[in-house]
C-alpha cells in the first residue's frame, strides 16, 4: 500500500538523488544517480562501481499489474527483471536470474529501505532448493 498521497507510482521517490554507496564495513563501493523520468513516477538508475562495473536500471509502477517493475542491465552483460512493491515502508522487488555458469534460475530479492542517513539496498539470492537467503550485496546509499 502506498504511503504517498500521490499514489503508488511515487512509492520509490525516496531513492531519487545523487549517492555515494558504501559496504557494511564502510568502504565506498561506487556511486549511483537516481533520477525521475517521464513525469510518471518512473526512475532511472545509473550505477558506477569501483570495480569498473557500470549498470543502469529503469523502474516504474505498472498500474495494470498493480506492481513495481525494474529492468537492470550492466556492463558485464547481466540482465535482471524484478517485480514487487512497498512492504512496511521498504521497496521489495523479486525475480529469477540464471547462475553465472548457466545453471538453473535462482530467486533474487532486492530490498531498498529508507533510513535517517540514506537508503539501504540489500540484494539476496537463494538456491531453488534452499530455505535461506544469501546476501549478494549490502549497500548503504549516502547523499553525495
Amino acid at each position: 500500500m502506498s504511503t504517498d498521497e500521490h499514489g503508488p507510482e511515487h512509492d520509490f521517490d525516496f531513492w531519487i538523488g545523487e549517492w555515494e554507496v558504501f559496504g557494511p564495513e564502510g568502504k565506498q563501493l561506487g556511486t549511483s544517480s537516481i533520477t525521475a523520468v517521464l513525469g510518471t513516477g518512473a526512475l532511472a538508475e545509473h550505477w558506477h562501481g569501483n570495480g569498473n562495473v557500470e549498470g543502469r536500471s529503469l523502474n516504474s509502477y505498472d498500474p495494470v499489474r498493480a506492481c513495481w517493475h525494474q529492468t537492470w542491465v550492466d556492463s558485464s552483460g547481466s540482465v535482471l527483471l524484478l517485480d514487487g512493491g512497498l512492504v512496511d515502508g521498504s521497496m521489495v522487488l523479486e525475480g529469477l536470474a540464471p547462475l553465472e555458469d548457466g545453471g538453473p534460475l535462482q530467486p533474487q530479492r532486492i530490498t531498498w529501505t529508507p533510513q535517517d542517513d540514506g537508503v539501504r539496498q540489500h540484494w539476496e539470492s537463494r538456491a531453488s532448493d534452499a530455505d535461506a537467503w544469501a546476501t549478494l550485496f549490502d549497500g548503504h546509499y549516502r547523499r553525495a
